[in-house]
């Protein structure tokens, strides 16, 4: 079918064979489908949506683009688990090697920051001499060695999604669920996985901000992936302040580092990465119940399991080898570290997370636009959470800055993130929903 053809049937709100998709993706890939006619096409989904079965042939094609890893050599389970984006989120640096001390294999496809939201690459590249983009013979030898791999998605894995969300990127077609899905799936699938968990976040920090939203994304993704013969289920967490104390780079890694080595964990971070992993283990078939599954996990902290292996990965893929003993000298820090206090005294009612990750990119922590540098050392640690009583005594965060002016400008954007109150908030769960 011609690619206009193609484009005007979706436009027209009838439904795609899946060999035309796999065509017009091919082409896509190979540089035949223009980017004006890529750009209509998601602009026809958009306005049109997508059945599942589009969906599942869409995420396919865009799967088969590239290459497709095959793991089925180190006869382990292959697992990974993705969360849609928020702020303080750095699960993947503690669940990925828990699991792989557990005997999985978890070969984790990141991204980097989107919007207001942190990337776990950036994440990573604060650490000295972390190759986040490796090419594929490091990736296998560091999955078989470490049992897991956090990395960036490589020219061989899945192309079409790269020049497909470049496109949607320019022209407000980001926010379709059908798109959303696609691309988020096709990286998995790509990577030869064999079970996933999905974190899809909601709230003040989220992209998805409303529960109904998040439902319809989840449904959409456990549908699409169990489809495409990927086992999947989800989870919809809340993201309505910040899941670390930490919101940054180095400092998120920092933080990561301080829950691996038991010097500090945040209770709803706590909660949310053995509850994923709880989740995955059930699926994988290596923990036959919820609450066997957060033993197990809990066991590799309690061990320091997890942390060795998290030390394999990072010095596989070019790191320091005694980072976990001197992570506080190795990682970048901010020659400004100073408190910002609230107005008045009060208890945390109301959080825009939202704009606590602005904070960051506005600290240089994150990107204005794509060609921006990030400054890894900056960021906001000691997040005073939902129903924490704030004043004198207890700041809203400390501001790890770069220099005087960008400290001011962060101190007022936290300082009008929180809304206080008298009395403690109602209390809602990390937890608001499992998708299945």
């Amino acid at each position: 079918m011609l690619a206009q053809e193609f484009i005007r049937r979706k436009r027209d709100g009838k439904d795609l064979a899946p060999a035309d998709i796999a065509d017009f993706i091919q082409g896509l890939t190979t540089g035949s489908v223009s980017e004006g006619q890529a750009a209509a096409f998601a602009m026809a989904v958009f306005l049109r949506g997508m059945s599942r079965a589009e969906a599942v042939a869409l995420t396919e094609a865009m799967r088969d683009s590239g290459t497709v890893l095959d793991w089925r050599d180190l006869g382990r389970p292959v697992v990974d688990k993705h969360s849609t984006g928020g702020v303080g989120d750095n699960v993947s640096l503690m669940l990925a090697p828990m699991l792989a001390a557990l005997g999985c294999a978890v070969p984790m496809i990141s991204g980097r920051g989107l919007g207001h939201t942190g990337g776990t690459l950036d994440k990573l590249d604060a650490i000295p001499g972390y190759v986040s983009q490796p090419d594929l013979a490091l990736f296998r030898k560091v999955v078989r060695e470490a049992g897991c791999a956090v990395i960036g998605q490589t020219a061989d894995l899945a192309p079409a999604d790269k020049r497909l969300y470049a496109i949607r990127d320019v022209t407000g077609t980001v926010e379709s669920v059908p798109l959303i899905t696609a691309s988020i799936l096709s990286k998995k699938l790509a990577a030869g996985l064999e079970q996933l968990v999905l974190d899809v976040k909601t709230g003040t920090g989220a992209f998805m901000a409303t529960a109904e939203e998040a439902r319809e994304l989840t449904e959409s993704l456990v549908s699409v992936a169990n489809g495409a013969g990927l086992k999947t289920s989800a989870l919809i967490t809340d993201m309505n302040e910040p899941l670390a104390s930490a919101a940054g780079n180095a400092v998120e890694i920092a933080n990561a580092l301080d829950y691996l080595t038991g010097v500090r964990r945040d209770p709803r971070l706590h909660e949310v990465t053995v509850a994923l992993g709880a989740e995955l283990l059930h699926l994988a078939g290596l923990a036959r119940s919820d609450m066997e599954g957060r033993a197990m996990l809990e066991g590799t902290l309690s061990s320091g399991k997890a942390a060795e292996h998290f030390q394999i990965m990072a010095a596989g893929l070019g790191g320091p080898k005694d980072l976990i003993e001197n992570y506080r000298a190795q990682l970048p820090k901010a020659p400004i570290i100073r408190p910002v206090s609230a107005a008045g005294e009060g208890v945390v009612a109301h959080i825009d997370t939202r704009s606590l990750g602005l904070a960051v990119i506005e600290l240089g922590g994150g990107r204005r636009v794509a060609s921006d540098k990030i400054d890894h050392a900056v960021g906001l640690t000691e997040l005073a959470g939902r129903g924490v009583s704030v004043g004198r005594d207890r700041p809203l965060a400390l501001i790890h800055a770069r220099d005087e002016a960008s400290f001011a400008r962060a101190a007022e954007m936290v300082r009008g993130s929180y809304r206080l109150g008298e009395a403690p908030p109602v209390s809602s769960p990390v937890l608001t929903r499992i998708g299945a």
